[in-house]
């Protein structure tokens, strides 16, 4: 989709002035790319991000049209309200390294014997051409139907996807998501009890302290006294 950018001199904190007009201060930067700083009209971003996070933006400045990606979005923490955006020129011919999220559908029913869910993996390395990323890559949770199985890097259809020129830069092995059974009550209070708190570990810490101090002194002492009983030099 096609997003329209204005060049802009304001910089700083001045830029506070772009909302009042409704428009969001913006970065465009690329390889090799001199830093073009812009603005854009908030709701015509609000559009862009609807597209989704590896989307394809053509960024159009003085009538150009810039091929980019949407790499950072600044938030207001308490209204969420969009006070910045980074964008990335790329080119269409050149193969990028990007993540992109792990989309979980459906249910497993092996939760339902009791089992939990273990997501490992929430994003995905991949390699591709700017048109090639996917948007996402997904799992269909409902083929876990007992405790104990998992999900692999291997089980997305690798080959489909080189195909589509899409590599994953991740191991085939790598696991994304298990089902485990639930640990009863006296697992979880044995595992408690081997797992070291902050305190057994300060403890620990002032004793090996303690022990190496007392190993320093009773090494002096003996040097001390070997040096007491060998006899004086002619």
């Amino acid at each position: 989709m096609d997003l329209v950018a204005q060049k802009r001199v304001i910089l700083g904190k001045k830029t506070r002035t772009l909302r009042y007009q409704g428009r969001v201060s913006a970065e465009l930067y690329g390889r090799g790319l001199p830093n073009l700083h812009l603005s854009v009209a908030r709701k015509d971003l609000y559009q862009a991000l609807k597209a989704g996070e590896n989307a394809i933006i053509n960024l159009v400045v003085d009538s150009e049209k810039k091929p980019t990606l949407i790499y950072d979005v600044s938030r207001d923490p308490v209204t969420d309200e969009i006070l910045s955006a980074d964008f990335y020129q790329v080119r269409m011919d050149e193969l990028l390294t990007t993540k992109v999220p792990v989309d979980f559908r459906g249910e497993s029913p092996a939760t339902k014997a009791g089992g939990v869910l273990v997501k490992a993996v929430q994003e995905v390395e991949v390699e591709a051409l700017p048109a090639n990323i996917p948007q996402s890559l997904t799992v269909d949770l409902s083929k876990l139907a007992e405790i104990g199985q998992s999900f692999q890097v291997r089980d997305w259809p690798l080959n489909d996807l080189l195909k589509k020129g899409v590599k994953i830069l991740l191991e085939p092995e790598l696991v994304v998501v298990t089902v485990k059974a639930q640990m009863t009550e006296e697992q979880e209070q044995a595992m408690a009890a081997t797992t070291p708190t902050l305190e057994t570990v300060k403890v620990e810490t002032e004793e090996k302290k303690a022990e190496r101090a007392l190993r320093q002194a009773q090494g002096g002492e003996q040097k001390k006294t070997e040096q007491e009983t060998q006899p004086a030099a002619q």
